[in-house]
C-alpha cells in the first residue's frame, strides 16, 4: 500500500511527489521537471538512493577551491 503525497521539489521548486511505500517502509520523493529523486527509509531517516541534478557533492566544492 502506499500514498501520494504532492510538494515542492527541495531542488527546483516545480511541482513534485511523495510516495510513501508502506510495505517496504520507504518514502520515494521524484521531480518530472529536474529529474531529482530521494529514497529514504522512514523507520531510520536513512537515504538509500538519491539523484539531484545541480547539487553538488560538498567535497567536490572543497576540491575545486
Amino acid at each position: 500500500m502506499q500514498t501520494v503525497q504532492k510538494i515542492y521539489c527541495p531542488n527546483c521548486g516545480s511541482h513534485a511527489e511523495r510516495y510513501y511505500i508502506y510495505d517496504s517502509q520507504l518514502t520515494r520523493t521524484q521531480c518530472p521537471s529536474c529529474d531529482y529523486l530521494m529514497i529514504s527509509c522512514t523507520r531510520t531517516g536513512k537515504v538509500i538512493e538519491a539523484y539531484a541534478p545541480g547539487i553538488h557533492a560538498h567535497r567536490e566544492l572543497i576540491r575545486k577551491n
